[in-house]
């Protein structure tokens, strides 16, 4: 095996969390008395949560203030009277339901047995433990590594010393990231010098001058670069 640990980034990666994040999306209206609000505000909601997640990534905000912040902004943009605190609480129970998972994840980890396996996400560690240990995958990994339990998110070297630290790592050549973002999981392990593979399912063009070691259109193709 040409690595001994995948460090494996969990949105979008091994769990599919548009499918989630619809879902909570859908559920959290309706709870509210406004079953036809996720179709209404969908679009509004993503503009303004992808912003604030740039921000989260940037230091310029807080996991905490993020919570409720994306919900403040929309709420005010369409006039809405809702508790922004309540409705992300109960917004995030329904997410850390979401346990579904992207095609292939469970091969592709039953295939990776001989290795070390871990998850290293940016997130929030409630929803993400609720999420993982509720799926196939509950028991595959060796360690579970969030940002907000880290105290850095993805790009950031600390989340990758708090990682290495957890799992025990000394030799970062036997170590490769994968994950879909080319900006947190790609980057991130460019600058702690460990190898990448960035999944990019929909063929999306690399416009971000970012170089992954490799890349990858379904998660089986991992198994050829990491028997190599």
């Amino acid at each position: 095996m040409k690595y001994d640990v995948i460090l494996f980034d969990a949105d979008d990666t091994l769990f599919d969390y548009g499918m989630a994040e619809g879902q909570a999306f859908m559920n959290v209206f309706a709870h509210f008395g406004l079953p036809t609000g996720a179709e209404e505000y969908a679009a509004s909601y993503q503009t303004i949560n992808r912003a604030l997640w740039a921000d989260l990534e940037a230091g310029r905000v807080t996991s905490a203030a993020l919570r409720v912040e994306r919900f403040n902004r929309l709420f005010a943009a369409h006039q809405l009277d809702l508790n922004p605190e309540e409705f992300s609480q109960a917004y995030l129970r329904f997410l850390g339901e979401g346990t579904f998972l992207i095609q292939g994840a469970i091969e592709l980890c039953r295939e990776l047995a001989e290795c070390r396996l871990a998850i290293i996400t940016n997130g929030f560690k409630d929803v993400q433990l609720s999420r993982i240990q509720g799926s196939p995958l509950a028991d595959t990994f060796e360690q579970i590594i969030i940002s907000e339990e880290a105290g850095y998110q993805k790009p950031a070297a600390g989340i990758f010393d708090y990682a290495f630290e957890k799992l025990g790592i000394t030799d970062k050549h036997r170590v490769l990231i994968v994950g879909d973002s080319l900006t947190s999981d790609i980057q991130g392990g460019i600058n702690y010098g460990i190898d990448t593979c960035w999944f990019n399912p929909l063929g999306k063009a690399n416009g971000a001058g970012i170089m992954p070691t490799y890349e990858i259109r379904e998660l089986a193709a991992l198994l050829e670069i990491v028997r190599e």
